[in-house]
């Protein structure tokens, strides 16, 4: 099939869709695209689940939205090709935003363990790590730590005690955060090495 023929077939199966929701021509285009797509996705996404998920959402969103393709406005592959380029940009987004609320979740268990610690046995050893850690942090990280955490304050009363941006104190945390977090696993790590 040459590829003049092949974009042919793929606008017909389209309008078909758009037009009579017909189931056979969306299985022609679903086996067309979807090992390409499968093979792109895997390229951007670690497992194999999320790759076949990307697949699933593009080929979804093709069946809802084959009436909004036209072909003057360019070839079939482009049309869904960029339907699975926002698929995956979604996807990426919400791993990357799973991945920040997780952070503050994996590392705060750590901290308080370690401080619940200090309380039972009036042993400060614990605390004075985590606030010998603190202390590598950049200044304007560790404020925001410190309010936050220590003196209990909102990320709210922290923005306007400090006078900045509330998304300014959010990233800060976040990126202290994932500091600290990397700082107590190294500890651990270095002290299983003794």
């Amino acid at each position: 099939m040459n590829p003049d023929n092949n974009h042919q077939q793929l606008a017909d199966w389209l309008a078909a869709v758009a037009e009579e929701r017909d189931k056979i021509a969306f299985t022609g285009l679903f086996k067309f695209f979807a090992p390409k797509i499968q093979r792109i996705a895997h390229q951007q996404f670690s497992s194999e689940a999320q790759a076949h998920e990307v697949v699933q959402e593009t080929m979804s969103n093709v069946w809802r939205k084959a009436h909004l393709y036209s072909p003057q406005k360019g070839a079939p592959t482009t049309w869904v090709y960029t339907i699975m380029r926002n698929v995956s940009f979604d996807m990426l987004r919400k791993i990357k935003s799973k991945k920040e609320d997780n952070l503050s979740e994996d590392i705060w268990p750590l901290v308080e363990a370690e401080s619940a610690e200090t309380d039972v046995y009036a042993d400060h050893l614990q605390q004075n790590q985590i606030l010998a850690h603190l202390d590598k942090l950049p200044e304007n990280q560790k404020q925001v730590v410190k309010g936050f955490y220590f003196l209990e304050m909102s990320q709210e009363q922290l923005a306007q005690h400090l006078n900045l941006p509330l998304g300014t104190v959010k990233s800060r945390l976040r990126l202290a955060l994932a500091k600290l977090k990397q700082q107590l696993s190294d500890q651990q790590v270095g002290e299983h090495d003794d």
